[in-house]
């Protein structure tokens, strides 16, 4: 009679079973239809959760009769392989254990271990002695492919594999290889020893089902060792990419690759290249990196918004430059730009543009402007516009707002300035929270880490975004006012930086500067735009060529609407041709023989799109650092040689010099194929034989290119020459650069630090120190109750009064509060010099209240 289905187990019930197939076949112990007897026919009609404990059941009675035989004998012991001999084994409920692990049966994650120990306690197992083992093994996959291989699991199945190997059958072999795929999957091309690596082995481990699929794509990717993918790769890959299936694919990555910036898990077993022997925590083993890379260019055939983020993260991580090595996987990391370029879409070009303002390695720079232009070609439109279309919204509904509603609750992400957002909670009466609150954070973990993310996204999107929209001054570039409105001032997201600039409107004869205020366009007098129509183009203002008092009132509109620019536009320097430049003609010498530090300079470079190579003590000579112009069929070139001659002193241990020094500025014409070349991305060379052209007279070059290119130098000189040091006054190693140092931190001021002085004039009366500061020639002079304190406006250096004694104060951070804790207003962002010579003056003027006793025993001598 059927057994009645029961939620707990029945042990009674089924052991009754087993007894009653022992009884009922004991005449014809080989009898084959055991589903036909009544018995059978009793199992086949109960629950799957008695099924299954029928399965324990008869499982462990034949791990009792094993058992019975204690130890095996010496060699080959016949009783163990021959099992099913024994007169009280269940031959017919083992055939019938058989059959029934084919169903879907409720197993735990104890019912399998069970099976698998009491199977692996036979100790020399066969198919024959145990029918039901192929059953089991395909259980064991099943159950680990669901819910993953644990250590329990996993030393049952060494155990199972172990008894297996007795026999030398081509059947017992074949279960061998299965469980050895599960155990340890030996044929993935991974060598362990790496974050990453280790979890690829771990996640292939539970991957029953899909382990073969894995491991022919892994292999594919280990062959992943040209520079780009080759078409029969990626068709290859296609298809094994297809028998994983993309979503898994993206699972997996997603990951795997953050894990790539994690420290090693072991020492790697082959040669390391000596260099690496400081910093062996972030050495990646050449097989693995190709194996990276290849699921890398894999990752343009499963497209995602979330894989071409996590690419940005891999390619920040593999350009990362450890000290005497370099960039660490430079080839992983150039994978990573290929892939985001060949991604459909535009997912993968946002990202590009936010890794051409992250990364500074000029060769990855390249490689950047290559997969643009591969991008731009791929949708039929010409880079710029690529690069503004492809500007995400992050689900922002207004211009830097989205608000998301959680019952009672509401969140708003608000983007708060030109390299800032964040989150603001509220609860239905409309007060502010500090932090998400416990119960949305439960019931709506997805959504608000997908918030979370867009906020994280935004705030790294938004400082490239900057830097192209700056670039914009030198591309000359104008819109339709419709196609402006919605690529610039209405965008979500670029709305936020349009918004703070000025622009330049014309329509036939008529012109207009303005700028975006309490909802419409409006002139320097706030007075509305009114002509604006689809007939009129808009190009960013540049204040070259404007009257100073329209430039003027420019800055005066800023301060007066407090409205903070993302870059300096209107307090932007301008440099002119000076009388020296016209003697020298063609070249300018305006800011040579300074001394900067050359690693700092060279992420200059790559920063403002200038081509450069750092200088060896083994070089010949020494390319100049140059950028390349072709709107204008241009290049500048800013000469730059290494500094000494001692190896180790000079230079870091791979030779590479500590500082340079600087020399003239030229301007070379480029020819159509140059010029072209340059724009596909490709470079140019000239070839040893070719003709160098002569420089261009500094008067025949465009005002703007000559003021955009010398206010680049300037940069460069201002943030990475020596003389910014405070710690330098010794003149560095030797003594051998203290004139220098003098010379640069209290000599004369560059134009930036003018632009400085003439902001500090207008905001000082405003604080609250404005009273105790006064300008002198080149310094801010600021009063305190101990001493009188002269800051240097261009390197922020110290001297006090009144013997000019010097103040070595180095802030680790600055701050712009004044001291009612209110923050200061600044009519730009960008100019961190400028924050630090506030943060420095609200600390002296207020002297007495110093704590850091390094600063106050120099103050009191």
């Amino acid at each position: 009679m059927p057994v009645k289905d029961k939620s707990v187990r029945d042990e009674a019930t089924v052991k009754r079973w087993l007894q009653c197939t022992v009884k009922e076949f004991a005449g014809d112990p080989w009898a084959k239809d055991v589903w036909k007897s009544q018995i059978g026919k009793t199992i086949l009609d109960a629950s799957p959760r008695h099924q299954a404990e029928f399965i324990r059941v008869v499982v462990d009675r034949i791990g009792k009769i094993r058992d019975r035989l204690g130890k095996p004998m010496a060699g080959r012991d016949s009783r163990f392989a021959n099992l099913r001999h024994e007169k009280d084994y269940p031959r017919q409920a083992a055939d019938m254990v058989s059959d029934l692990l084919r169903r879907k049966l409720p197993f735990t994650e104890d019912d399998v271990v069970f099976l698998a120990k009491r199977t692996a306690d036979v100790e020399v197992i066969s198919e024959f002695s145990l029918p039901y083992l192929k059953g089991l093994i395909g259980l064991i996959e099943k159950h680990i492919d669901a819910a993953g291989l644990s250590p329990k699991l996993e030393q049952q199945v060494g155990r199972l594999a172990k008894a297996l190997k007795w026999s030398g059958n081509a059947a017992e072999q074949r279960l061998i290889t299965r469980l050895q795929r599960v155990e340890a999957p030996e044929s993935l091309s991974v060598e362990g020893g790496e974050a990453w690596a280790d979890q690829v082995v771990r996640d292939l481990k539970t991957a029953a089902r899909k382990r073969e699929a894995w491991t022919a794509l892994i292999e594919h990717c280990r062959s992943a060792t040209s520079g780009t993918p080759s078409s029969k790769w990626v068709k290859a890959a296609q298809t094994l990419l297809s028998r994983v299936g993309p979503a898994e694919f993206r699972k997996h990555v997603l990951v795997w690759f953050p894990l790539v910036d994690k420290p090693r898990s072991g020492r790697p077993s082959g040669g390391v290249d000596w260099r690496w022997q400081h910093d062996m925590d972030h050495f990646i083993i050449e097989s693995n990196a190709d194996v990276l890379k290849g699921l890398v260019w894999c990752c343009a055939l499963a497209p995602d918004g979330r894989v071409a983020r996590a690419l940005t993260a891999l390619a920040l991580s593999a350009y990362r430059k450890l000290p005497g090595i370099g960039p660490r996987l430079v080839k992983v990391g150039n994978a990573c730009i290929c892939a985001l370029g060949d991604m459909p879409g535009l997912d993968g070009v946002a990202q590009l543009a936010l890794l051409k303002a992250r990364v500074k390695f000029g060769t990855a720079q390249k490689v950047i402007d290559k997969a643009f232009n591969a991008a731009a070609r791929k949708a039929g439109l010409p880079r710029d516009e690529i690069e503004e279309m492809a500007v995400p919204s992050y689900g922002l509904e207004d211009v830097g707002v989205r608000r998301e509603s959680f019952g009672e609750y509401t969140a708003a992400l608000v983007v708060a300035g030109a390299d800032s957002a964040e989150i603001r909670w509220t609860r239905g009466d409309s007060k502010p929270l500090a932090s998400a609150p416990a119960a949305v954070k439960h019931e709506h973990a997805d959504d608000v880490k997908e918030l979370t993310q867009a906020c994280k996204d935004i705030q790294k999107m938004l400082p490239a975004q900057r830097e192209r929209i700056d670039a914009l001054h030198l591309a000359q570039k104008t819109w339709p006012l419709g196609v402006w409105r919605e690529r610039y001032l209405d965008h979500p997201l670029i709305g936020v930086l349009a918004r703070r600039l000025i622009w330049r409107f014309s329509k036939g004869s008529r012109a207009a500067e303005g700028i975006f205020h309490d909802k419409t366009l409006v002139d320097v007098d706030d007075r509305a735009i009114s002509w604006l129509d689809d007939d009129a183009r808009v190009e960013l203002w540049h204040p070259i060529g404007r009257p100073v008092d329209e430039v003027l009132a420019w800055r005066g509109w800023l301060a007066r609407h407090e409205v903070r620019q993302p870059f300096k536009q209107a307090h932007r320097e301008i440099y002119v041709l000076t009388d020296a430049e016209r003697n020298t003609r063609v070249y300018s010498n305006r800011f040579a023989a300074h001394v900067l530090r050359q690693h700092q300079f060279n992420a200059l470079c790559g920063a403002r799109s200038w081509k450069n190579k750092l200088r060896l003590l083994v070089d010949a000579e020494y390319p100049p650092a140059s950028r390349w112009l072709p709107n204008w069929n241009l290049r500048a070139e800013f000469w730059i040689e290494g500094i000494g001659d001692d190896h180790g002193t000079d230079t870091n241990d791979t030779g590479v010099y500590h500082r340079v020094s600087t020399d003239q500025v030229r301007f070379y014409p480029l020819d159509a194929s140059q010029a072209a070349a340059h724009a596909g991305g490709g470079g140019y060379s000239a070839g040893p034989d070719a003709e160098l052209p002569d420089p261009i007279p500094l008067e025949q070059v465009p005002p703007l290119v000559f003021s955009e290119i010398m206010r680049d130098v300037d940069l460069f000189v201002g943030v990475a020459s020596v003389g910014n040091d405070p710690t330098w006054q010794d003149g560095g190693p030797d003594g051998r650069f203290r004139e220098y140092w003098t010379d640069y931190a209290f000599g004369k001021l560059s134009e930036t630090a003018k632009t400085r002085r003439e902001v500090l004039s207008g905001l000082l009366p405003r604080l609250a120190i404005g009273d105790r500061c006064t300008f002198e020639d080149r310094f801010l002079v600021v009063r305190g109750d101990l001493r009188t304190y002269k800051i240097h406006l261009g390197s922020g250096n110290i001297l006090m009064a009144p013997n000019d004694q010097y103040l070595c104060i180095v802030q680790a951070r600055s701050s712009t509060k004044d001291g009612g804790g209110k923050r200061v207003f600044l009519p730009f962002e960008g100019d961190e010099r400028l924050s630090t010579i506030i943060s420095k003056a609200l600390l002296l003027a207020d002297d007495r209240k110093i704590t850091d006793q390094t600063i106050v025993r120099q103050i009191r001598g």
